[in-house]
């Protein structure tokens, strides 16, 4: 595989750059046709890696591309699921170059969805075009490529759920994931769930005059902000009702195992530029972004934040909070916890809507699996080194959904790093990772 990366590297990075450039951003109207034309991309580089078929196919929403190539039916199918689609790019004015016109610079591609994930799933197809056209693939391979991960997967469950015979399978083959380090691979084993809502608290019927009411009626978003700050105590624990019901507890060993990933609290709060960590008593840095639920507020807004000043008391405030969950929580059961316990705490003196968003379970894979096995393998041939098992702070609702719809597990390969800051301005992705993370897959495939 590395001969075959050198000799075409700049096809490579010709046909990733044609992915970036398109502006795949699902969650904004403006950009449904490029969703598409994204969409048509994908099935342009399976058909070209050797693919026997591939094409888009409509969804309730944004389109899914599938494609497959057999090769026996009776040998074992690996199915690959990836999104093309992207983050809204705001702030722009914080990126150093066009988040759409991607760039080289020391080592890494910079532009929207160089990690997340065009540029994780495009090493998926280079290393099934690399299997193909060596004649070395000894599996057949299908591919799920979805333009609404980033959104919450509406539609792609129904979908699924429609189309399970033309999904079979034996594993789910993901790379949507970052791991420790360059010199510390990792693997996966879980990840967290999620339930995203939206809460809006009402006060007067308009906005008022500062003066002539401020001290008489209350401000929405003073009492929001009082609102959202008993939602977690001094500990760190999330105080709605029955949140931590089905939260199962990790022995001392199982404890012990996760806590073998390498971690300096002291270059982690220098990368973040911050004091000091905050978070659940009782756990460390690790085991709160992994097997431990929280709550977050992701934004809040009301009243006059333009230039200069108004002295206005407002009618409205808004925020937007996502709970992260670790497995055994039910994510529709979380958000109804939430909304009760939201409006039992509302005062008399406003009104409380809450509106969920999007969510999705959490899951769990063994780590005794031939899957993990074959990837260990795989990931310890290209690094060097044995990886180390761990649980993913982030989410990918929709494969809980898979797993379950399906059937099979999901398996995480992920190659990204977090210095490639996906989500944010300037997001990146190191050209090493790009090509260890094909030579691993294609790996894998030996070994599974």
């Amino acid at each position: 595989m590395k001969q075959y990366i050198q000799t075409n590297n700049q096809r490579f990075l010709d046909e990733l750059f044609s992915l970036l450039r398109i502006p795949s951003v699902s969650s904004l109207e403006k950009h449904k046709g490029d969703m598409h034309k994204c969409a048509e991309r994908l099935v342009e580089l399976l058909t070209e890696a050797g693919a026997d078929h591939a094409a888009v196919y409509p969804t309730a929403g944004h389109p899914v591309v599938y494609g497959h190539k057999t090769v026996d039916p009776s040998l074992p199918t690996v199915l690959v699921y990836g999104h093309y689609d992207v983050q809204p790019v705001d702030p722009i004015e914080l990126w150093h170059s066009d988040p759409f016109e991607p760039e080289i610079r020391d080592g890494a591609i910079y532009a929207r969805g160089a990690n997340d994930d065009k540029g994780q799933l495009f090493m998926h197809i280079k290393a099934f075009e690399f299997l193909v056209r060596t004649g070395t693939l000894k599996h057949n391979v299908k591919f799920i490529l979805e333009g609404e991960e980033e959104i919450g997967s509406p539609s792609l469950a129904a979908w699924a759920s429609a189309n399970k015979e033309l999904l079979k399978a034996d594993i789910i083959l993901v790379s949507d994931t970052t791991m420790i380090s360059e010199s510390v691979p990792s693997i996966n084993c879980g990840m967290r769930g999620l339930s995203y809502v939206e809460v809006k608290v009402t006060g007067p019927n308009k906005d008022l005059h500062s003066g002539h009411y401020g001290g008489a009626v209350a401000n929405p978003i003073n009492v929001l902000c009082d609102m959202i700050s008993s939602l977690i105590d001094q500990d760190g624990h999330v105080t709605v009702k029955g949140f931590y019901d089905e939260v199962v507890e990790l022995s001392a060993e199982d404890r012990a195992k996760l806590s073998r990933a390498p971690f300096d609290i002291e270059e982690y709060k220098e990368f973040l530029d911050i004091k000091e960590v905050k978070g659940e008593k009782g756990y460390t840095t690790l085991e709160r972004t992994g097997i431990r639920p929280c709550l977050d507020v992701n934004g809040i807004w009301g009243g006059y934040t333009g230039e200069g000043a108004k002295t206005v008391l407002p009618s409205v405030a808004h925020a937007k909070i996502s709970m992260r969950l670790v497995p055994n929580q039910d994510s529709a059961t979380i958000t109804r916890l939430f909304e009760e316990h939201f409006k039992s705490i509302a005062p008399d003196y406003v009104k409380v809507e809450v509106t969920p968003h999007h969510g999705g379970d959490g899951f769990l894979i063994p780590i005794s699996s031939p899957a993990y096995k074959a990837a260990e393998k795989a990931m310890t041939e290209v690094y060097g080194v044995e990886p180390v098992p761990s649980r993913g702070g982030g989410s990918i609702p929709i494969l809980a959904d898979l797993q379950r719809i399906l059937g099979i597990d999901p398996l995480l390969m992920g190659f990204g790093l977090e210095r490639d800051t996906i989500h944010s301005p300037n997001e990146s992705y190191l050209l090493k990772q790009l090509y260890a993370g094909m030579e691993a897959i294609a790996l894998f495939y030996r070994y599974y």
